[in-house]
């Protein structure tokens, strides 16, 4: 029986990357982003031919791809090299959660594995489904600030603050996450967030560490309930911001451990 869909993927970000192997199909990958870190086997057995913003292009011609996956605006240059070069290529744009869920069953079916994808999205959404069902037996909702770079500080994402929401918070910036690029989510007004009182702060600064006493300093900021109880607190960017699987279960899991500490502590 021959194969069906593209049999040699270049991709460009982590998802796909994450998403192909857990439908055992990681046989049809032939490049890697270097930011890649899920699941870990993957830095080891693909060559890592891409960053975010940028990519080796003549290295991703060599492996010879019939497909590219990437994500978003932010590699537009990338995928217009590629096209160019006449290699076929998707840019994904979800900014969800359901779009992640849908993102799952797509790229299954675009590879033949739509049996295996239908029942990974479903483990995702009974995943998640019964987080909701754990946050809303808490006893308090905490305000959230998610803060996903800061020079210039950025604010999170859409499908961040959904799942804020899912684990049992309330976002601060429910407007801003609505904007779908980063540029929209740029807070010029610092002093917002002071009048915003989050109970909790969270820092996923892409590509470095968080620095709690940084934020803490910030002019004014000791007014807000979490600088003043100590509540800053770090998730790594790869299971947070990378619009795949990581973010609806390990990312999920990390939030709502954060809230139910919270809540518990001040029921």
């Amino acid at each position: 029986m021959t194969a069906c869909g593209p049999q040699r993927i270049v991709c460009l970000t982590e998802e796909p990357t994450e998403v192909l192997y857990a439908l055992g199909e990681q046989h049809r990958i032939v490049g890697i982003s270097g930011f890649t870190v899920r699941p870990p086997r993957a830095r080891r057995e693909k060559p890592k031919v891409s960053a975010f913003t940028s990519a080796k292009i003549d290295e991703i011609l060599a492996l010879e791809p019939n497909l590219a996956i990437g994500f978003s605006d932010i590699q537009a240059d990338i995928a217009r090299a590629l096209v160019a070069a006449g290699v076929e290529v998707w840019i994904s744009n979800h900014r969800s959660v359901e779009g992640i869920l849908d993102y799952i069953r797509r790229l299954g079916a675009l590879v033949g594995a739509s049996d295996g994808a239908e029942a990974y999205a479903r483990r995702a959404e009974a995943h998640i489904a019964a987080v909701r069902a754990a946050a809303a037996a808490l006893p308090r909702r905490p305000r959230v600030y998610f803060e996903e770079w800061d020079e210039p500080i950025i604010v999170g994402i859409r499908w961040v603050a959904e799942l804020i929401r899912i684990a049992g918070g309330e976002d601060v910036f429910p407007e801003c996450a609505a904007a779908p690029l980063a540029r929209d989510r740029i807070l010029a007004d610092t002093g917002e967030v002071v009048r915003r009182a989050p109970d909790i702060i969270i820092g996923s600064w892409c590509g470095k560490r968080f620095r709690p006493e940084r934020v803490a300093a910030r002019p004014g900021w000791s007014a807000i309930p979490a600088v003043r109880d100590g509540e800053l607190h770090e998730i790594k960017s790869p299971i947070i911001l990378q619009p795949g699987p990581a973010a609806l279960f390990d990312g999920l899991d990390a939030l709502h451990a954060l809230i139910a500490r919270w809540a518990q502590r001040r029921a």
